[in-house]
Formats: C-alpha cells, structure tokens, sequence
C-alpha cells in the first residue's frame, strides 16, 4: 500500500513488513494510462491510499508493476495557475484512494469558519461514496457559541460534527476513538490546526505545523505532501496539505443535488427529472427552502457552486 509520494519515488508499505519499500512506476504502466485516458496528471496514475503489486530490487527498493482496483477514491479539479496565462481544461486531481472516512477540518477563527468552502468539500465526499465528517477546530476562540448554531445544522441534515481545541483538550479523545480501524483522511483549508490536532492525538508523530498570516488570516501550507501514518492496529491517518480552494471534479449541474443529502425528500417530487433546482417552475427544493426545511445558508452554497461547476477552464 502507498504510504506516501515525494517526486517520483512512491513508498510501499508490504502487506508483512513495516519497513517502507521506495519505488518507482514500471514505464509500461504509465504508456497504459495514457492509451487509456488520453490525459496524462501526474496524482492520477498512483496515489496515496492504493494498493500495488511492486518488484523488489533490492531490501529497501522496487519498481511498481501493478495497481489494484479502487474501492473508491477522492478526488478535485486540479487548482488553478494563477497569473501562468494557461487556458485549457482542469483535469482530475485525486487525493487518496480506498480512504473509509474523510474528516473535513474548519476552525472557529484563524482562519474563521467557512461553510461555503464545508459544503464544497463535503459535495465531494458525498459523490466519491466516502463518509464524511466535520471537525470544528480551535473552538476555544468561539467566545460568542456562534459555532452551535452551524453545528445544530449539519447534525439536523445528518453528519457528525466534533468540536474541538487543542488548549482544553475538547473532543479530541472522541475524535481519537472514532478512527480507529479505520483509513481516515483528513482534508481542509490551510491554517485550520490539523496537524496540530493530529499531533495532540498522536504526539509521536511530530508533524509540522504553520502559523497563520496575519494580513490575509490565512493558513500557510505546513504539510507539504500527503503522508499515510499507521496510527494503530488497522488505523491510518492520511495527513494532507491544506488547500486554499475546492471545486469538485465530474458533477453535472442536473446532478448536484443528490450530493446536497438533505434535498432528497424533496427533489423527487419536483416536476422536472432534470430539475437544477434553481429557476425550474415546480420545484419542490426551493419551496421547501422558501417554508424553512431546507436552510438557506446550504442553498446558498448549492447556487454558488452551481455557478461554477462546468466552468473547467483555467483564466
């Protein structure tokens, strides 16, 4: 299994060993991806999280001869180059592979809670068939419980929300428990605490952590590749970098609603199949938005990324 990537070396975890195995591709699996695809982004071909079939060369270095079908993985547009003057199509970024559950990381302050960015990333746990849940961090700066009110409406819609700090110790031994024998991925915006999280929970790690700017209360990228820890018996972590944006990968507008879960009761009943749910006359999400069932907050979030979702070129 990948545990990590750096360049082009892929280290292996052997299925009896502990010891990491740093490989490279076999050539011939990368001439395959790209008759397959037509389309050649470097994260696409191997990731963290996969299962491979590998060549050793010699005790501490092999060559990749194989990659086993997906269970699933998570995956982005690939981000935008800015001021690179490049136009052309966003193609799939994927983060990780055969992941069980994604923890989506956000902070009360420094950087200050985002739901627009949330629901971003939880549209795309939702159309990978990943299991997501939210960590609210740094819950020790809430000095107004303003946080209660977004936690009340996600836990109304159906997701697990864990609120936690680090100064007080909040949460993080309910967030330990819940990740074990399990492979945990955890994913949010830059300058969130997540390696300081990870840290508190598995001090023998030692990740590094960043400070926040403080003209644009922005995380600085700390973690700089993703990384596969075992964390305990069946346990891994797979710790990412911290992403500034998130527009996910291959949604049709027509079909963006089923990963807004709490629309469903709603959308079968609407009087198109091809509802978008925006300006479509009969539409039973936005009555149920206008009577209070649906929040508005969500809604807004489902019309923003509606605007953008085929927009795959890169200005």
């Amino acid at each position: 299994m990948i545990c990590r990537i750096e360049s082009k070396d892929y280290y292996v975890i052997p299925l009896n060993g502990n010891n990491e195995v740093r490989c490279s591709l076999k050539g011939k699996l990368k001439n395959d991806f790209r008759l397959k695809r037509g389309k050649l982004y470097k994260t696409d071909i191997a990731v963290i999280g996969d299962y491979v079939d590998f060549e050793k060369a010699d005790e501490n270095s092999g060559v990749i001869s194989g990659i086993e079908e997906r269970d699933n993985y998570i995956s982005r547009k690939s981000p935008k180059i800015k001021g690179s003057g490049y136009r052309g199509e966003r193609l799939e970024q994927v983060i990780a592979a055969n992941v069980d559950a994604l923890f989506i990381i956000s902070s009360v302050a420094l950087p200050y809670f985002n739901n627009k960015v949330i629901d971003r990333f939880l549209v795309t746990a939702e159309s990978s068939g990943i299991k997501p849940y939210l960590i609210i961090n740094k819950t020790d700066l809430d000095k107004e419980n303003l946080i209660d009110e977004w936690t009340a409406i996600y836990e109304n819609i159906g997701y697990k929300v864990f609120k936690s700090s680090i100064v007080n110790n909040s949460g993080v031994a309910e967030i330990k428990k819940m990740l074990e024998g399990k492979k945990n991925l955890f994913w949010g915006q830059s300058g969130v605490g997540k390696s300081s999280l990870l840290n508190k929970m598995y001090p023998e790690v030692n990740l590094g952590v960043g400070e926040i700017s403080n003209f644009t209360d922005k995380g600085k990228h700390t973690t700089v590749t993703s990384i596969m820890i075992e964390s305990g018996k069946n346990t891994y972590i797979i710790d990412t970098p911290g992403v500034r944006e998130i527009d996910p990968y291959g949604i049709r507008k027509e079909d963006l609603g089923h990963y807004f879960i709490e629309f469903s009761e709603y959308a079968s009943n609407c009087r198109f199949n091809t509802c978008t749910h925006y300006h479509e006359p009969g539409c039973q999400v936005i009555e149920a938005v206008e009577n209070n069932n649906i929040s508005p907050e969500r809604y807004d979030s489902y019309l923003r990324i509606l605007e953008t979702i085929e927009q795959d070129i890169v200005f």
